[in-house]
């Protein structure tokens, strides 16, 4: 499956989870009435963050081409590889930590980083790009 097409699928599917989390905080935590203020921030935070990541996901994979230079592609996959993953960490996330204890963010953590260092590696790999392209359609 082309990399394009995994952004498409994992950030609708994402959204779609988003979704789903709404609807499971509404229903099971009566949308989180009585419910303690850390546990209530810990679920609402991690609802965000999906929504982000499904969103970055969907942006990515509206623009993806392959680099043509192999360091460039190199980059681009690897920060490929870490915002496609990073969704279903907060996923886990989002059940897990909210019932630990002083609010640990075991997964959430790992999973933003993994999200940053993802959008900068695809930015990296487009950097000078199309300068040095147009500085070659000029000579």
């Amino acid at each position: 499956m082309r990399v394009k097409r995994l952004h498409q699928i994992t950030g609708l599917l994402v959204v779609i989870i988003f979704l789903l989390t709404g609807q499971y905080m509404d229903l099971y935590y009566r949308h989180m009435e009585g419910v303690d203020d850390g546990m209530r921030m810990m679920f609402r935070s991690r609802h965000i963050y999906l929504l982000l990541a499904g969103l970055l996901n969907i942006g990515i994979g509206s623009y993806f081409s392959y680099r043509a230079e192999q360091w460039r592609k190199a980059l681009q996959l690897a920060g490929s590889v870490l915002v496609l993953v990073a969704p279903f960490v907060l996923l886990l996330a989002f059940f897990r930590e909210p019932t630990l204890a002083n609010l640990q963010r075991p997964f959430t953590l790992p999973a933003i980083v993994a999200l940053l260092t993802g959008t900068l590696l695809h930015l990296l790999s487009g950097l000078r790009q199309k300068s040095e392209l147009a500085a070659r359609s000029i000579e």
